[in-house]
């Protein structure tokens, strides 16, 4: 069946494109499809409106990414500011100075390093050797080179099969995300808030940004059950570090739907697999950290207000990059089962120092920021933890999750495009919060506005010290109120899947916050919140999005 059969176009339409010239075919193709729709459903004159709306704000923002640094449209909010290279670290992430290391310790790393690609090189030459698959798994504990992440990496999810069995099916996804994908919007936003202080991230509609903003248009019309949902991307601008465009595709695929690693189950509607990852570790945690739990429990800190990332996007933002990659690379290996291990290892390690801190707060505050600035071991020292961690957890048969549901891989075939309803082209979103959303939302006013009567009190009866005196006040309410619903999204399962749901899940603020002073604008009537700088959210933008939600 042929696309134009597929979308119910006529012999006589398709002739009439043709004799179009290539810029006015792409608008035709909108309003042949519009036709199209209209006659197979009873739409109202409305609902054909919006529709035609919706169509052209798709075919504007993908003219935008395929102009890229040309595009005439870019705010100068969207552009950091220039900083000085030598900021950078090897990973491509700015500070605002220099990483801290010395000459010594850097000529050693690199010292170390280079002997292990010489190891990895033969072994990459070698690949299929028994000395290989004897070496391997010791290797991989070890750290593969980040010169060599991409081969490797490339190896343990067997790219070149999947390339080679799937030739052209990217090329097609994404042709057909142009015409129909309805998560090309949230797609949009999430782009420009991922990775903002790194090189290949910081510039809008940079390459990079291009090529993850394609990846992930294309798979949400590859994979149409999960479609797209935030946290794909920063898994997505990962890969895309190490991989070009195609092969990030695909390996995003396997982390999807192989069963090593089964990703599919955390970004389907209900998130089934995030649930038995959160029940598993409060498990582990009764067994193996008991004091630590009933400690977390004293203080109302769930498994599910600090472990979010931990699950969802493999540790990003929540430990150090290089320790992170670390943990990326025995994910390869192992699969889902290091990440219930690390979980239970950055408790355990720091077993001590979470039971001297006295408040929810103080905790989360702990394992969302603090660990990721500074983890206060050496990437060494975790890893020989963690794999003491699979050890000690395979011997009381905790190390492996409970069996999964059978929706948590796809049930239908990927690459056979189901046509959007109507509402999820226009974009409408369910209407109807459960009752653990509407406490959700006033137990988060009453501690904001807690917070904020709190330090305000402080601020008059002359507490805070010179330093906190040297900030205005409408920076520490920015910085109280960015922090406040980075907790609420770590504080809820329901609200993290973008798209039409028939349940009463809801879309809540991306994963990522940005390093330079980021405000967040909430909607209390939709519960979505999003990231905002100076003018993003001006107040037409405002009332144009409520409109369309």
């Amino acid at each position: 069946m042929t696309r134009y059969d597929r979308y119910s176009l006529s012999t006589d339409q398709q002739q009439q494109k043709q004799t179009l010239n290539p810029q006015s075919a792409a608008a035709a193709d909108r309003r042949l499809d519009t036709v199209a729709v209209a006659s197979r459903t009873k739409m109202t004159d409305e609902e054909l409106l919006l529709l035609e709306r919706a169509n052209a704000e798709r075919d504007e923002i993908f003219l935008r990414y395929d102009q890229g640094r040309k595009c005439d449209s870019i705010d100068a909010w969207e552009d950091p500011m220039f900083e000085v290279y030598t900021q950078a670290d090897r990973y491509g992430f700015l500070h605002p100075v220099a990483p801290a290391q010395s000459k010594e310790a850097e000529l050693l790393q690199h010292r170390i390093e280079m002997e292990r690609v010489k190891k990895w090189v033969k072994m990459h030459k070698n690949w299929d050797a028994a000395a290989t698959k004897e070496n391997l798994r010791r290797r991989v504990m070890k750290g593969i080179p980040d010169r060599m992440r991409s081969a490797i990496w490339r190896k343990l999810l067997d790219l070149d099969r999947q390339i080679r069995e799937n030739g052209g099916m990217y090329d097609r996804m994404l042709d057909c995300a142009r015409r129909h994908s309805p998560d090309i919007r949230q797609i949009d936003f999430d782009v420009n808030r991922q990775f903002r202080n790194h090189v290949f991230y910081r510039e809008r509609y940079s390459v990079k940004q291009q090529s993850l903003f394609r990846v992930l248009a294309a798979y949400s019309m590859y994979n149409t059950e999960v479609g797209y949902c935030q946290g794909m991307s920063t898994v997505a601008a990962v890969l895309l570090m190490y991989f070009d465009e195609e092969d990030t595709f695909w390996a995003l695929d396997v982390l999807m739907t192989n069963q090593r690693y089964a990703m599919h189950g955390l970004y389907i509607v209900g998130f089934p697999k995030l649930m038995r990852f959160l029940a598993h570790h409060d498990r582990i945690l009764t067994k193996c950290l008991p004091k630590v739990k009933k400690h977390l429990d004293k203080h109302e800190v769930h498994s599910v207000l600090y472990s979010l990332k931990w699950f969802f996007v493999i540790f990003i933002e929540r430990i150090p990059f290089s320790l992170c990659l670390r943990v990326w690379d025995i994910y390869m290996m192992y699969g889902e089962r290091v990440l219930t291990a690390m979980a239970y290892t950055i408790l355990k390690v720091h077993k001590t120092k979470l039971l001297r801190m006295k408040d929810m707060d103080q905790v989360t505050d702990f394992l969302q920021t603090s660990l990721h600035k500074q983890f206060g071991y050496d990437d060494d020292y975790v890893i020989k933890a963690l794999q003491s961690s699979m050890d000690e957890l395979k011997k009381l048969k905790l190390l492996n999750l409970p069996p999964p549901s059978a929706n948590e891989l796809p049930t239908m075939p990927r690459g056979q495009t189901v046509e959007p309803s109507t509402k999820a082209r226009i974009g409408h979103r369910n209407e109807q919060f459960s009752e653990r959303e509407i406490a959700l939302k006033e137990t988060v006013l009453y501690r904001s506005e807690s917070k904020n009567e709190e330090e305000e009190e402080q601020y008059n009866n002359g507490v805070q010290g010179a330093g906190d005196r040297a900030a205005t006040a409408e920076d520490e309410d920015d910085e109280r109120t960015e922090k406040d619903y980075d907790d609420i999204t770590e504080d809820t399962v329901s609200q993290l899947h973008t798209g039409v749901s028939t349940s009463s899940l809801r879309t809540i603020q991306s994963f990522t916050t940005f390093d330079t002073g980021t405000s967040l604008a909430t909607s209390l009537n939709s519960l979505v919140i999003i990231d905002s700088i100076d003018d993003y959210c001006d107040n037409d933008r405002i009332i144009e999005e409520s409109t369309r939600l």
